[in-house]
């Protein structure tokens, strides 16, 4: 995943509030690109925006984004040191999953965040994100673990909005940032000691 010359993250940001490349374009109200820092080391790619990110413009800022955000702060993950996006930057209508199409017609912006960004690990929240990213199909028996594909590390847990449904998937989910963080501190010290 290579970024474009001459490009970045306001840039891409810039294209796809604009976007016209799928039928989702018709029926939002904005287009949600993504935020957080250039320089993260983990970035966040969940399914699509819900109701309150098409109002707002912003990922993860509904009920399922307060779920995110106390999980992080469990976890000791600044929200503000990281990347947080979706597979999909437009709502598809009434939460409906994102179809291959839209996936598809999104999937340059994401690789040129990817790409721009260049994160240590990619948490995968939910199966959408699993099947789009890595073709995976359940995320049940494989979150909590860390999977490597042409160089990237992505780290796979449940999507927060799961835990609206189903209360005991809060605990999972807590289990399993936790160990990103320490998996995070783990790959910090071993950089270190490769300068020592």
């Amino acid at each position: 995943m290579v970024a474009q010359k001459h490009d970045s993250l306001e840039k891409i940001e810039a294209e796809v509030r604009g976007c016209p490349l799928c039928k989702l374009a018709r029926t939002r109200k904005n287009a949600v690109p993504g935020e957080g820092q250039l320089s993260a080391k983990i970035m966040f790619i969940g399914e699509a925006p819900g109701r309150s990110e098409d109002e707002k413009g912003r990922p993860f800022v509904g009920a399922a984004g307060r779920i995110l955000d106390n999980l992080l702060e469990k976890a000791g993950i600044e929200r503000s040191q990281v990347f947080i996006t979706n597979v999909v930057k437009c709502r598809p209508p009434d939460n409906r999953v994102p179809e291959e199409d839209e996936a598809a017609a999104c999937r340059p912006y994401l690789d040129r965040q990817i790409g721009l960004i260049r994160p240590k690990v990619i948490c995968i929240l939910g199966r959408t994100a699993y099947t789009s990213l890595l073709g995976g199909s359940s995320i049940t028996a494989n979150r909590g673990k860390i999977v490597e594909k042409a160089g990237q590390k992505y780290f796979l847990t449940f999507h927060p909005a799961a835990a609206i449904y189903n209360k005991s998937l809060l605990s999972a989910l807590e289990a399993d940032l936790k160990e990103l963080a320490k998996e995070m501190k783990n790959e910090g010290k071993s950089s270190m000691e490769d300068y020592l």
